[in-house]
């Protein structure tokens, strides 16, 4: 009882397990966000913010390539930390530009999910991943 109790946390198949768990819910929260944009693109385009002078349709597409796209990428565990660091840069936009003057409850839920992919990108995937399987380590 008392290893279960006060595990340290060095049993490898714990914390993968927790990867798993956390790019699991991050990762399928994200696709109910990027999902939305995906199938109103042309609806929402014209006047999607535009942070970085792109244009808003350029940035909406790439919004959709991190929150859509990456979000799968993470699930599955493939290229995991450029995808994790992909949503996280839109996070910390959406976060600190899209809601910059909005008090912190309407931007709580982008820096949850900023804080969860920083995690992601520092820890990698873990054992169960597409990334594991192709670099054998």
């Amino acid at each position: 009882m008392k290893s279960v109790v006060f595990h340290t946390g060095k049993h490898k198949a714990l914390p993968s397990l927790a990867l798993l768990l956390l790019r699991l819910v991050f990762g399928g929260a994200m696709i109910t966000h990027g999902y939305p944009k995906f199938v109103h693109f042309n609806e929402w385009s014209g006047n999607f913010m535009n942070p970085f002078g792109l244009g808003p349709e350029i940035t909406l597409g790439l919004v959709v390539f991190a929150e859509l796209f990456c979000a799968v990428l993470l699930i599955i565990g493939l290229g995991t930390r450029p995808a994790a660091l992909v949503l996280a840069f839109t996070m910390a936009v959406a976060a600190f530009y899209a809601h910059a003057g909005d008090p912190f409850a309407d931007r709580e839920l982008s820096v949850l999910f900023l804080t969860a992919y920083l995690v992601i990108l520092l820890l990698g995937a873990g054992s169960y991943s597409f990334d594991k399987l192709i670099s054998g380590k």
